[in-house]
Parts: C-alpha cells; structure tokens; sequence
C-alpha cells in the first residue's frame, strides 16, 4: 500500500456498476457530450491516498474523494463526492468514476423492483426467500485467496432467487398455456417442480434492456462506445442483477472491461475476447427475451464449496500470470487423487516483472508457509480446505495445510494426464453448444463450463517428438500413450501439431528454452499445457519432462521431481541427452490462414470494431463480392449467405413520411450480427476439433448453426 500523503501513481477503487450509472444518468445532455474527453484527460492525473480515501484533483476548485467500503470497492453514491458547486451532479464526479475499473459484484440481494427500473408496466418483484450472501468471482481482480477473510460463510447450496410476481386480475384470470414439454394432445397441466419453466415477466424485461443496449453497443462500435453507453450496459447489467440473470449480469459486464481496455491505447488490444463477450450477451439477452426455459441460461450463484475429509494435493507445474491492468504473478497447479485439479495464484498488480519474480515467492495458507516452487514440485494435505469456483484455493478459517512429499508424473494421479490421446483431450475442451458454455465469455482463464465446477479447468498432457522449429514454436509429433509405447522399439509417430511458448516475454523463460528444444530435433519430451483457443492444432506448452521408456529425453536433476517449468526453470545443456536420434521427415501442419473462415471473421470484428457504419461501408467494394464467392467455393454457402445479409442490413435506412432518414433498426442489426458470429463461433470450433490428429469428423455440419436467431 502507498503511504498516505503520497503522490504517486495509486490504482483507483473498483466502482459498482449502479453507482457510475447513476452519475452518468444525472449529467445534463450537454455534460454527457463532454463525458469522455473529461475521461481521457484523467489518465495522467495524480492519485492521492490517506486514510482509506482516495483523492483526484480535476482542477482548482474541484477535489473528487472515494471512500470505499471495506470490501474495496466504492457501492453506494454517498461514497464519491465532489467539492465543485454542481456536485453531485457534475462532470468531475461522473469522469472520476468512470475513470475506476468495474467492480465484481456481490449477488443481489431480496429487493422489490420498482416498476421505473424494470421500463414497463407495474410488476412488483418480490422473492420467495433469502439467500445466503456469496462468494463474488475474483477471476477478473487481483488474487486475495490467502488473505483471511472473517465474514466468509460457510459452503450452502447455491438457491437461485425465484421472484413471484403481483399480476392483475385480467392476467389472473387468462387461460394458462400448455407445456410445452408435455403431451400436445393432453390438458394442460401444472409443470412438475424440476421442470423448466422459463424465465419469468421481470427477467424478460430486464433481457429486452440488455439487449437494446448491447445492440446500441454493437450499432456505435468500439470507437462510438464511450461512457455514456457504457453506463446504459452497466445500469442494464444491475438490473438484470436484481432479477436473477446472473449469466447476463457476468457478460455484461465482461463487455465493459474488454471495451475499456480496447479504447485504451496503452493497454494491448483483446478483440477476439470482446467479440466473444458481445457475443455471448447478446447470444443469452436474445434467448432470455424470447422465454427460452434452458436454465443455463439464467445461470447461477458461484460460491465457494468445501471438499469433504482432507485433500491430498500432489504439485504439477508453475505457470505465470500475465494479464490485463498491468497484472502479474504465478499460478501452481495441483491434483488429487480423483484426476479433480486445483490452483494456488499469486497473482498481484506488477505486470511481466512480477510474473517473472513470484515463481520462487512465498505462499501462505493460514499458519502454512512455503514458496511455489517446492509447493509445484511437492504436495499439500489440507483439511478443511475451501475451493473457489474456480478451482482456488482459499484460506479462511478453519484451514490447516502440511506439506507432503510429490510424485514424478509418472506415478500416481499425475500419470493419468498424460494417459489419453490429445485428439480426446481436443474433443472435451471445446464446448459443443455455445448456450449450454457459460464460461464462455470473457473467461480468459478457461475455468468455464458446468463440468468443471467447483474445480479448475484441467491442462492437457501428451508425449511429442521435436521434428523442426517454426520461428518461435515447434513441430511436433505425438507419441503413442502408454508405458509399454517403447517396449519394440521406436514408435511411430502420429500426425504433427504445433508447440508453442505460453510467453515470449523476456522476464520469462519461454524463449530461451524453446530455443534449446527446437536446436534438438529428434528428442522426445513430454509436455503439459493447454489448447490455444485462437489457433488450430496448437498446445501452450507450461511445463516438460522426461519420457519414459526412452533415451532421447530430457535428464533434468533429482531436486526437480521430473519436471521443468518452461516460464521458470532454465534447460541447460547438460539437461539433454548427447545421441539423439534423426526425426521422422517433417510435414506441414494446418494452418489458421489456410481457412477461408478469417473472411467471416474479418467482416464480424469489423462490424465490432468500427460499428454499422463501417460495415455497410465494407459492402460498396469488389472485396466483398470476391469474399463471397470464395466462401461459396469452398462449401461454406451458409456464411457466405450470412455476410452478405450483414453488410445489406446495415446498410439499409428506413425512411419517414417526409423521406427523411429516421435511422435504422438497431434490433435487426444485432439479430444478423449474432447469427453471423455464431455460425462463425461453431465453424471455427469444428475446424479446431476436426485438424486435431486422430479426430474423426462428426456427423453434422456447421451449415445448420444458425437456425432459430
């Protein structure tokens, strides 16, 4: 922490996102239009620090002060005031504001929505019952998991809030409709309890508001989405809170970070992520405003959770944490017996220097203190362990943590990694139905997905043979899995995939150790890492070691356990073996560019990026005419039937009685984008699954994606 009194650079409190909309919605037109100018020019201006409040100057006779609740963060209006004589309906209050990162909310609490906040007729919201207050997601913040936290309950069951509505006597009294899961020839009936009923009047209302202002987003582009729209998402993000749309709340919001960190221009660019994001919200505001009854789709409180008995925890690897908001550190990851994976994260604000340095830090769970290193090649026996839902591990009260001894990955749970072929582990991480993907959005730490809860996403294992070097990464082929692979000699390899760093920043060790494996074609390493999401056949190599059963491997030291952390341990020469065998004859592998989909791809992002305008701007060229008829060419009729609708709808102009423009539907717009970005979606996972060596296709296409939006 700062010292009081100081000058210096200090990160802003996290702000509730009720808290800038409401401040946003009290500006005058004529300050909403100097909104965002007031918010560029607050990027260099000192933050001072002293008791807990924290100060902005915005000129001479104006002092912004946020005093934020013991949680950190600022969530209610009384906490940010302003000294000029507007306040608080002024522009320095509503730029500071806008100025701080999006807070993680805290699940809604029992409230009655009144029927201003919902934008249509009188329907008082009253839950049945009260929840338990919830653990928030952290994903997306600087890590405390092992800091105490004394107010943290207990794991209960996540209740979802289920409101009952006040409706009139017409409503009272009209013909209820049939299920329509139940027989069509038989009476209606009442539904049993378990079955899906759909969401309810509020909840669709409140996805109609995130649907008009994620299209409203979508119309303007990333360069027309300054505060004022972004504080019409947030303020439909809380509602959708208030009415138990948890999924829609997460996407949102997800939206709002991915578009400031693109705005800004000293922070690196994540347009895939944000089309990701957009996609997801307006994927799940269409469905809900529609009464679809899949209850993924409402999604549900994470809480933190208990295991039962004690946790035998066995260390894997080290893997460093660079991310958005100059954020840094390391995660280690650890395994049980049952194959269920964990992680310990150190990960603070201090970007790729602190990623380099926190490999060897130091870790505290309660009265437990060890560092990553001898954690990741160790072992944990923790009782009364508290997991996160993604996987973490927390140190509340209760926690009681002892070192253990490790094992190499080639005994015990850690040999079951590396026991299934790559194309299987290709075929569980990417998801088969976009709805049914709530991690989907914004999750850059792949922790989503309903199979995983509670737990983190497992990292992917396999056997390879180095054949050559591809600038920074390596082709590889994949050895055949079992221990017996070597017992007649030199296996065959499969078909090759690409290898490459997790990193290539110079604070890591990536670089260089991907230069020594590439200078040794033939040898064979065992490697863990994960999927590339953005690139067909390629694994984000974290860690390697030694193959069993082979001489042409890796001979790292005792102290090690068999393993080598890529961003952490440094492979020297003495670390190889001096004979290495001639690889098979390399190969091409597939490469992203070799898909005609990057011409959907370009036309979707565009459409992100620079909004309706430039996309209908993008249709008056031969370019897209030549996309077309190559997409066409290919078999890919259905996206190029998709792009070409996109470009027509957004050019399209309606016309008053006078023949004056009167604008353009921003509803039909965002319905053809989403479809385009679907289909673009599930033709790009079933590209990924299908190169993947071994993959057998399936049996439908991606032609048939789009149906229903």
């Amino acid at each position: 922490m700062t010292r009081s009194g100081t000058t210096t650079p200090l990160r802003l409190p996290p702000v509730a996102p009720e808290v800038f909309a409401s401040a946003v919605e009290s500006l005058t037109t004529r300050l909403r239009g100097r909104l965002d100018a007031a918010v560029e020019a607050l990027t260099a201006a000192p933050v001072t620090a002293e008791g807990g409040t924290f100060g902005v100057r915005c000129g001479k006779d104006a002092l912004v002060t946020l005093t934020p609740d013991p949680s950190g963060a600022v969530t209610d209006t009384e906490q940010a005031h302003c000294t000029c004589l507007l306040a608080p309906r002024c522009l320095h209050r509503a730029a500071v504001l806008g100025a701080c990162p999006v807070a993680v909310t805290e699940p809604a609490r029992p409230v009655v929505i009144a029927p201003s906040v919902l934008s249509g007729p009188g329907v008082a919201v009253q839950p049945t019952g009260a929840g338990p207050s919830a653990e928030p997601d952290r994903s997306t913040e600087p890590d405390r998991s092992f800091q105490p936290d004394p107010s943290a309950e207990p794991d209960r069951p996540a209740d979802g809030i289920r409101p009952t509505q006040q409706v009139s006597p017409a409503e009272r009294d009209r013909p209820t409709e049939p299920n329509r899961l139940a027989d069509p020839g038989a009476e209606p009936t009442r539904a049993p309890a378990d079955a899906p009923t759909g969401p309810s009047t509020a909840q669709i209302r409140a996805a109609a508001g995130v649907w008009t202002a994620a299209a409203a987003v979508l119309s303007a582009g990333t360069a027309g989405t300054g505060a004022v729209l972004q504080a019409e998402l947030l303020r439909a993000a809380h509602t959708a809170r208030l009415t138990g749309l948890h999924r829609a709340e997460a996407a949102a919001l997800s939206v709002v970070r991915c578009l400031r960190t693109t705005r800004d221009p000293y922070s690196p660019g994540r347009l895939a992520e944000l089309v990701a994001a957009l996609r997801e919200l307006l994927l799940v505001a269409h469905l809900l405003k529609a009464g679809d009854p899949e209850p993924a789709l409402i999604g549900a409180v994470r809480r933190n959770h208990c295991p039962d008995g004690s946790l035998r925890l066995y260390g894997i690897c080290r893997e460093p944490v660079i991310g958005p908001d100059d954020l840094g550190g390391v995660v280690t990851h650890l395994l049980d017996d049952d194959g269920r994976w964990y992680t310990l994260r150190d990960v603070q604000p201090g970007g790729p220097a602190r990623a380099g340095r926190t490999g060897t830090a130091l870790v505290a769970i309660r009265s437990f203190l060890s560092d990553h290193f001898r954690v990741s090649h160790g072992g944990l026996i923790i009782s009364g362990a508290t997991v996160s839902p993604e996987g973490r591990l927390v140190a509340e009260k209760g926690v009681r943590a002892t070192f253990a001894a490790g094992r190499p990955w080639t005994e015990s749970a850690p040999a079951t990694v590396f026991a299934r072929p790559l194309a299987e582990s290709a075929a569980v991480r990417f998801p088969a139905s976009l709805v049914g993907d709530p991690g989907g959005a914004g999750d850059h730490e792949g922790t989503g997905g309903p199979e995983s809860a509670g737990y983190a996403r497992p990292l992917i294992g396999c056997d390879v043979e180095i054949a050559v070097t591809d600038g920074e990464d390596l082709l590889v082929r994949e050895l055949p899995c079992g221990g017996d692979a070597f017992a007649d000699g030199r296996p065959n390899p499969g078909a090759p995939f690409r290898l490459a760093p997790a990193h290539s920043h110079p604070a890591l060790a990536h670089t260089a150790n991907f230069q020594q494996l590439g200078a040794r074609p033939g040898l064979r390493i065992r490697v863990l890492g994960r999927l590339d999401p953005d690139r067909v056949t390629t694994l984000r190599a974290l860690a390697v070691g030694p193959v069993p059963g082979t001489e042409a491997t890796l001979r790292l030291p005792d102290d090690w356990q068999g393993r080598a952390d890529l961003g952490y341990d440094l492979l020297l020469s003495d670390h190889f073996p001096p004979d290495i065998p001639a690889p098979s004859p390399p190969t091409t592998v597939y490469a992203a560019g070799d898909s005609p989909l990057w011409r959907v791809r370009r036309l979707v992002e565009l459409a992100v990026t620079g909004g309706r305008r430039i996309a209908a701007e993008s249709m008056r060229g031969n370019d897209h005419d030549g996309h077309a008829a190559v997409l066409r060419r290919s078999g890919l009729v259905t996206g190029a039937d998709l792009i070409t609708a996109l470009g027509a709808v957004a050019g399209r102009r309606s016309l008053d009685v006078f023949g004056r423009h009167s604008g353009a539907d921003p509803d039909q717009y965002a319905t053809q984008w989403l479809a385009t970005a679907v289909y673009l979606a599930a033709a790009e996972t079933d590209l990924k699954h299908g190169t993947w060596p071994g993959h057998e296709p399936a049996a439908t296409g991606t032609n048939a994606t789009t149906g229903g939006l």
